[in-house]
């Protein structure tokens, strides 16, 4: 009758000694929740080491390019190829010696690289804005470059050759 007491005026807490099967699923689930967070953990954090799905190595890209209001006959596509690397995603035809290229700045989502980069030229400041997404041994993506108030556009896909010489 005491214990009914207890309960009725609410003071009968939870005794893990009680009930031993309260302290078994206690434990359960504080097993569980860490082997739950471990494994997000450990899943998430090989996620972002990997970066993107993309082989290393030497890379074709072609390049196709558009500049809005210009009623001239398309400009033909160029080709090149570039090494690259998880640490030097971003496709790059070799720059022009007048110029000082430099990436201002780089993201990393998923398969997605995107970028930002500025030329400094004699005839001005050239800025870049870009975005592949790799599938493995191709790509494709788009760059928007701006300088001197005309704006183009780059077509970019890429393909896998084999490893960098």
């Amino acid at each position: 009758m005491a214990m009914e007491d207890k309960k009725n005026r609410g003071e009968l807490k939870k005794d893990r000694n009680f009930c031993p099967i309260f302290s078994r699923l206690s434990n359960f689930k504080k097993i569980s929740r860490f082997l739950i967070l471990a494994f997000l953990l450990v899943f998430i954090s090989s996620s972002w080491a990997e970066g993107p799905n993309m082989k290393e190595g030497l890379w074709e890209i072609t390049v196709n390019m558009e500049i809005p209001g210009m009623n001239m006959p398309m400009i033909p596509s160029q080709t090149y190829t570039h090494c690259i690397t998880k640490k030097n995603l971003v496709p790059q035809k070799e720059k022009p010696r007048e110029s000082e290229c430099n990436t201002v700045k780089t993201e990393v989502n998923g398969d997605t690289v995107s970028w930002v980069m500025e030329c400094k030229t004699n005839e001005g400041v050239i800025t870049s804005n870009g975005y592949i997404t790799y599938k493995g041994s191709t790509f494709e993506g788009v760059v928007k470059v701006k300088h001197s108030g005309m704006d183009m556009t780059q077509h970019l896909k890429g393909k896998w050759l084999g490893p960098c010489n």
